[in-house]
């Protein structure tokens, strides 16, 4: 087998050594009848087709797997791929608990062993929108689609990167702290708070022009607001910075007939 590349390697070994913290959250969007999207749980986003009956989807970073574990029930075939083992041991447990029948893979979303065209629906929350680098993953997505397929997927808004302290300190701040223009790769692995592993992300312009430029048609791009100002936080951001400005973003795309 082939040497991982550094950040696929360097993200494994971190969502590994933090596969305990996620599982509470796992456990409770599992149990979700009614899917809600990012760290503000927004509702008002449904990112998923209505009606998946008979189509094969795959979840690119898939966790946990309730993502997938919402396809299944709206009638899909899922496939979930997950750079994490000790990740996919809690979606196995769970779907195991919930009954709910999905193929689960340890891999990397930027190299899915799948041929072309295999499937209708492809989607990321966070997972390879964040950790993979989109001008490999985004190709894969599009050669896993069959025509007429679609891929969605929400991840951090550029401005996130853009406002973080260069230590790596949270929360962000309301100051532009990095480049905007040239913005790729971010190494937080020796960040002050919650060291992390590699991410990627781009100007919002770079992002249209690599869809495009793959040969997807976009069809709608989501600014995410925090639906209340306050002093609460999540993750790396408190919800008076997301009600002022986006923290993610969400995108909805469709490879051509």
């Amino acid at each position: 087998m082939s040497e991982l590349p550094e950040h696929v390697r360097i993200n494994r070994e971190h969502w590994d050594s933090m596969a305990d913290n996620w599982v509470a959250l796992g456990e409770s969007n599992w149990a979700q009848t009614t899917p809600t999207w990012g760290i503000w749980s927004t509702p008002e986003i449904d990112l998923l087709p209505a009606d998946m009956t008979g189509m094969e989807a795959i979840e690119l970073g898939c966790g946990t797997g309730y993502v997938s574990a919402w396809m299944a029930r709206r009638g899909a075939r899922v496939v979930g791929i997950d750079n994490s083992a000790r990740q996919l041991e809690t979606a196995r447990r769970l779907a195991a608990e919930h009954g709910v029948e999905l193929e689960l893979i340890h891999g990397n979303a930027e190299t899915v062993p799948y041929p072309d065209e295999s499937f209708d629906f492809a989607v990321s929350e966070y997972g390879a929108a964040l950790w993979a680098d989109p001008a490999l993953w985004l190709p894969e997505a599009w050669r896993l689609l069959r025509p007429e397929g679609g891929l969605a997927f929400l991840t951090n808004h550029p401005l996130v990167p853009v406002c973080s302290p260069l230590d790596g300190s949270l929360p962000i701040t309301e100051r532009l702290e990095r480049p905007y223009f040239g913005m790729h790769r971010f190494d937080w692995r020796d960040a002050v708070d919650d060291p992390g592993g590699i991410e990627f992300n781009m100007p919002i312009s770079d992002w249209f022009h690599l869809l495009g430029d793959t040969g997807f048609v976009v069809e709608d791009f989501i600014e995410v607001r925090a639906p209340q100002p306050g002093t609460e936080m999540r993750d790396f951001v408190t919800a008076d910075w997301a009600h002022q400005w986006p923290a993610e973003m969400a995108w909805v795309v469709r490879k051509p007939a």
